[in-house]
């Protein structure tokens, strides 16, 4: 069997650049290891995407967008940074740029479907499920995909969105920097009897990072960040004990909290691929950038990433020249990485000096946070970080 681009991943990633190629007159496959049911049908993972407005044009793009329900998305119009027992915070304010919010915030498993869904209206593309990939050898002309049942398909473009612990990755002899920060993130829904007035707030407090997401006037997302061995011991703890400490931990800012549903929790680790091709492959998604979620960068550089592939392969078709070929995987590679480096370096460094305990980190945190404040070209910056908005 033969195409021109297999894409072996059927998570977001995949999926989005599978969607982006379909109109065109490459022949495409999705190789994915689970079965149809898993990938299109996503249990809820507790997680809520914050989406900026680059990624929203994108999803709109590909035709994903018009297929999340309008009264599920969330908006963003304020973020608040806040550091320590410290009553100063950094302030964002969708007023300060000319969108009507800083963001939105879409649950993870609502963004997989809409993606699916239309998925769906592209006939012609090509699933193996249920498959996994043995090897991968590649010549001037292409690839050949070794399948553990056997199977050998073939690939002028082999497409790699297999997640941050990428098996493929390594088979390929791609290294990564890896960070492992010791800390689980659980994340779950709280309601609260004041507003949250669309306010998105972040609260590095000395032994843990809480970040406050706004679902609805009285709902929120509440994200907890925690050393593994404290992480342990808050999922041990019961609903009240639960909605009592949050409660303390923000002061009362919400009033009366109360835990609804499941705890999800996730290993905090980064990764970031010392290259984003090799013969003629290619990595996308978590397989090429693993981000911490404190920035909430991880989903929207995933589809940068993608939007920067697709328009390189269509720019070669337009051309003529082979979408494989060195020129187009290490144009992706440059500006991926001139994007993405910036952003995973910046995260890395306010995570360790958000969470270190010595006093002299907790001075320059303060610091810092007053300084953007009053700085105003530091704090568009910072906006437009937060925004993507960099091209």
């Amino acid at each position: 069997m033969k195409f021109d681009v297999v894409i072996i991943g059927a998570g977001p990633s995949g999926l989005a650049l599978a969607c982006a190629l379909a109109k065109t007159k490459l022949k495409v496959a999705i190789i994915e290891k689970n079965s149809k049911n898993k990938f299109s049908n996503p249990k809820n993972d507790g997680r809520d995407i914050a989406l900026t407005h680059k990624s929203i044009n994108i999803l709109k793009k590909i035709g994903v967008w018009k297929n999340i329900n309008t009264k599920i998305i969330s908006k963003v119009k304020e973020a608040r940074i806040l550091d320590g027992d410290s009553s100063n915070f950094l302030h964002f304010d969708h007023k300060k740029t000319i969108e009507d919010s800083l963001g939105y915030l879409v649950p993870n498993q609502i963004i997989r479907k809409a993606i699916h869904k239309k998925i769906q209206t592209y006939k012609k593309l090509k699933f193996f499920t249920k498959s996994e990939v043995f090897k991968i050898c590649s010549n001037n002309s292409g690839s050949k995909i070794y399948l553990k049942n056997r199977k050998i398909i073939e690939s002028k473009l082999t497409v790699i969105a297999d997640g941050r612990l990428s098996k493929i990755r390594e088979k390929l002899g791609i290294y990564t920097n890896k960070t492992n920060f010791n800390t689980s993130m659980t994340v779950f829904r709280m309601k609260h009897k004041l507003s949250n007035n669309n306010i998105a707030s972040e609260y590095f407090q000395y032994n843990q990072t809480l970040a406050i997401l706004p679902i609805k006037k009285n709902l929120s997302s509440i994200v907890i960040t925690l050393q593994n061995h404290e992480s342990k011991k808050f999922l041990s703890l019961t609903n009240k004990e639960i909605n009592l400490k949050i409660e303390n931990d923000l002061k009362g800012n919400l009033g009366k909290m109360i835990l609804t549903g499941k705890k999800y929790s996730y290993p905090m680790l980064t990764i970031y691929a010392n290259e984003f091709y090799k013969d003629r492959s290619v990595l996308i998604g978590d397989a090429a950038v693993g981000m911490h979620p404190i920035t909430a960068h991880g989903f929207n550089l995933n589809l940068r990433g993608v939007d920067i592939l697709q328009n390189e392969i269509k720019k070669a078709l337009i051309k003529n020249i082979d979408i494989s070929c060195e020129n187009v995987l290490k144009t992706y590679d440059k500006k991926f990485r001139i994007l993405s480096l910036p952003i995973y370096l910046a995260t890395n460094g306010i995570v360790r000096l958000y969470t270190n305990q010595k006093p002299i980190f907790k001075i320059v945190r303060k610091s810092l946070l007053r300084l953007a404040n009053i700085a105003r070209p530091a704090k568009n910056m910072i906006i437009d970080r937060l925004l993507l908005n960099n091209s």
